[in-house]
């Protein structure tokens, strides 16, 4: 049986050799058929842009996403599609959380500070919303879309590769008996046979296919009435919040202005150096009638050396260098071994020599890091280490 089914295969090849370079001729499907694998072709292409497209427009930053997908990697098939969805980070909640943390610190006493509240939960309401129609979306309309995909069109396209076969084993069997090759009766019929029932099961799948546009124009309808719940549920919670911030401006608009009324130096309380408080030694053990006013500064002293030829020169404690901080010394980089080109969304493009801050360690292939004003991802393999991780 493996000969026989090798032997097959080579007058497979034959045949499609023959058919693409040697002009043989095929057996001819139908019209109807040609049209419905059109029709399927593009179906199926259209089916992906459909799914691709619509992540994005869910999603639409492409670093964010890349990141999730890998730490969705990470984490590996247990966790939840719910819980990664909603670890997208939504524009909205991060102004949100900014402007309530801001209000919080001005005190409730500030109008503005109350106002950036409001506003700021307001925006964590949108970004809730955002997150129901990302699931409403994904339930109702990108999930059948992948069934169609991995199902109904994967069976469609098989059984049309299949088809395939059958037919240049069926066109082989003839080509061989029409120039006198041995072929018996027996193996033309059952090629023929298969052939046949091959190109009724790929017919029947591609017209059931293109029967069931009822089932996407459901899906479609589907993705449009999530589409319009969300800006409805945005424009009330944008509506309510124009009216309590109308209401805040009212308040404070009418609130009494307080006056400002400038203070003289008598009023101040000021408290001379000398009036009862020992003055600070000096760093060089200097007495307090040697360091003079805190405000002239060491006046005198600076005369007497000005004056005297041999004094060395002292430089001033408020033009020494400053020390360099050692935290900015220590963050974790590397450097470029080779040039490395981003192929997909996310990814970090630098070149060789190139000297980049780690941001952290996505996994033990893969850092996280900056260079130029931007961030993603790269391989661990085309980088050198400076600074290590802490």
């Amino acid at each position: 049986m493996a000969f026989a089914g090798l032997r097959k295969q080579i007058n497979k090849a034959n045949q499609y050799v023959s058919e693409k370079i040697g002009g043989a001729e095929g057996t001819k499907l139908t019209e109807d058929y040609t049209l419905m694998e059109k029709k399927v072709d593009l179906t199926n292409e259209l089916v992906e842009q459909l799914i691709t497209q619509t992540k994005e427009l869910l999603q639409p930053n492409p670093a964010t996403r890349a990141k999730l997908t890998v730490n969705a990697r990470l984490r590996g098939p247990t966790a939840s599609a719910g819980s990664a969805s909603h670890a997208y980070p939504q524009p909205e909640g991060i102004l949100g959380d900014t402007m309530v943390k801001l209000g919080t610190e001005l005190g409730p006493e500030s109008a503005f500070g109350r106002s950036l509240i409001e506003t700021g939960e307001s925006l964590r309401q949108l970004a809730d919303i955002k997150y129901s129609l990302e699931d409403n979306v994904k339930q109702n309309f990108l999930e059948p879309l992948t069934q169609l995909q991995q199902k109904d069109l994967k069976d469609v396209m098989f059984h049309r590769k299949k088809l395939q076969g059958r037919r240049l084993d069926y066109d082989c069997k003839k080509r061989k008996r029409t120039t006198g090759g041995h072929v018996t009766d027996e193996e033309m019929r059952t090629a023929g046979e298969k052939f046949e029932e091959s190109f009724n099961l790929a017919s029947q799948g591609m017209f059931n296919l293109m029967e069931n546009d009822v089932e996407q124009l459901s899906q479609l309808c589907a993705l449009m009435e999530a589409f319009s719940e969300y800006h409805q549920q945005c424009a009330e919670t944008l509506a309510q919040l124009t009216d309590k911030l109308q209401d805040l401006r009212h308040e404070a608009s009418a609130r009494p202005k307080g006056s400002f009324e400038p203070k003289k130096l008598s009023e101040l309380d000021l408290q001379p150096l000398d009036s009862g408080r020992s003055p600070l030694p000096s760093p060089g053990g200097t007495t307090p009638s040697q360091q003079g006013n805190m405000y002239l500064g060491n006046f005198n002293q600076q005369n007497r050396n000005a004056r005297s030829p041999n004094a060395s020169p002292m430089p001033s404690p408020l033009r020494s260098p400053a020390a360099p901080t050692p935290t900015a010394q220590k963050k974790p980089s590397c450097q470029a071994l080779y040039d490395f080109s981003a192929e997909n969304p996310g990814e970090l493009e630098f070149k060789e020599g190139d000297k980049i801050e780690l941001i952290r360690q996505i996994d033990a292939n893969w850092f996280e890091g900056s260079v130029n004003g931007k961030s993603g991802l790269f391989p661990v393999n085309y980088v050198e280490v400076l600074v290590p991780f802490p």
